[in-house]
């Protein structure tokens, strides 16, 4: 069997008040026809990323509305993770495909636990590409199978792309952030699901000033100085070495401007450490940056605290999936500048409820002008929590996923 993730309790009333009793009232009712389905989610990993993050609420959430669900984990050795590196990179839009050694590696790891999933399930949620051909090699093991797509795949590399698209024919649904990530070939299939952040949870429940300037102070920011800060994995995609760059655009111009790298290292992300090696060395010493980890002791509260402490909150993302971090930021009503790219212009509109950028000196430039007037910075921060209200917490996803159940016969 799969390693299965313990999950803990969240209960949809405690959200009514933030979302609103009618979309509660919808939720209740669309379960009500699901009550008792068996659910399984199939994960390459429990932690450091979104698709962990959504999980660990999704699914108290679905329990919580009478689905019986479960989470397991895959199991992969480094050679599997780092061929789904290259993948996950391909279909991103890398020019580097897989070599047929890793291709078999990742047909080999798929067999593997294929013959360990268990069985009887109403509705199996596979997600992303490491674990993609499950449906494939035991289709008997759930009577509906769901391909949940967590990465932009607008320009994929085609030679890998077309590769993994066989694996995704026996999917009798697909889910997509966005419509432009839908491939050819599965249009048909296809269901828009944006995702979503819990307002309630340690990264995004509300926290006083006092206890945001206490953990920044620990981990050595001035917290009387202005404060710049990225929340994302150290990945070439996310692009720290642009926003370090763009830090010291700033510099010139407001001298005492600090810069906060904070990020999570994953069990599946191999090339991880060599990146955060590689901004190490292009922040050059600088004492004015701090590149953070989760092996700092780095959690979900510190997180929390520099985001709610930082003047202005980056993704200077090249290529973005949909990126949680946004809505994660402007949830703390904080002013917001992103990569103009993937799923950040669906959480942004430009220049209303944050800014979209696609250079370093654009980036250096708006940073500039919320750090030189602070009315514009709150008045970013407050259009964007209240878009993030409406249009992206975990409530509605909850109900997008009950109505696709619905919609596929589960």
């Amino acid at each position: 069997m799969l390693q299965p993730v313990s999950v803990g309790h969240k209960y949809l009333s405690d959200y009514a008040s933030i979302v609103g009793r009618s979309l509660v009232d919808e939720i209740r009712e669309r379960a009500d026809r699901l009550k008792g389905k068996r659910v399984l989610h199939v994960s390459a990993t429990a932690f450091g990323g979104g698709v962990s993050e959504i999980l660990y609420t999704l699914i108290p959430l679905m329990i919580d509305v009478g689905l019986n669900v479960e989470w397991h984990v895959i199991y992969g050795a480094e050679e599997f993770f780092n061929a789904t590196k290259v993948m996950h990179n391909a279909l991103q839009g890398n020019p580097q495909d897989l070599t047929e050694e890793q291709w078999a590696t990742w047909k080999r790891f798929n067999q593997i636990n294929a013959d360990q999933l268990a069985d009887g399930w109403d509705v199996c949620i596979v997600h992303d590409a490491q674990p993609a051909a499950l449906a494939s090699l035991v289709p008997d093991k759930s009577r509906n199978w769901v391909w949940r797509c967590h990465i932009d795949l607008s320009t994929p590399n085609q030679d890998t792309l077309a590769q993994l698209l066989p694996y995704l024919d026996p999917y009798p649904a697909t889910v997509f952030h966005m419509q432009q990530y839908v491939p050819h070939g599965i249009d048909g299939r296809a269901h828009i699901v944006p995702p979503a952040i819990d307002p309630l949870a340690p990264k995004n429940m509300a926290f006083s000033p006092e206890d945001a300037i206490y953990i920044c102070d620990q981990f050595g920011i001035d917290v009387d100085r202005p404060l710049l800060t990225q929340v994302s994995r150290f990945d070439p995609w996310k692009d720290p070495l642009g926003v370090i760059d763009a830090y010291r655009l700033v510099k010139e111009r407001v001298p005492d401007v600090q810069l906060a790298l904070v990020g999570s290292m994953a069990t599946d992300d191999p090339e991880g450490w060599d990146f955060f090696n590689a901004t190490v060395a292009h922040a050059d010493g600088d004492p004015d940056i701090h590149i953070l980890n989760n092996l700092n002791n780095v959690g979900a509260i510190e997180v929390n605290a520099f985001q709610s402490h930082s003047d202005v909150v980056i993704q200077k993302s090249t290529r973005e999936g949909f990126g949680l971090t946004v809505s994660e930021a402007i949830w703390k009503a904080r002013p917001f500048i992103g990569g103009d790219v993937g799923g950040i212009p669906l959480q942004i509109t430009d220049g209303e409820s944050g800014f979209l950028v696609s250079t370093v000196e654009q980036c250096a430039q708006r940073a500039i002008e919320i750090l030189e007037d602070p009315m514009l910075g709150k008045k970013l921060g407050r259009n964007g929590k209240e878009a993030v209200r409406k249009r992206f917490l975990m409530p509605r996803l909850l109900r997008d996923w009950l109505e696709l159940f619905e919609h596929v016969g589960v």
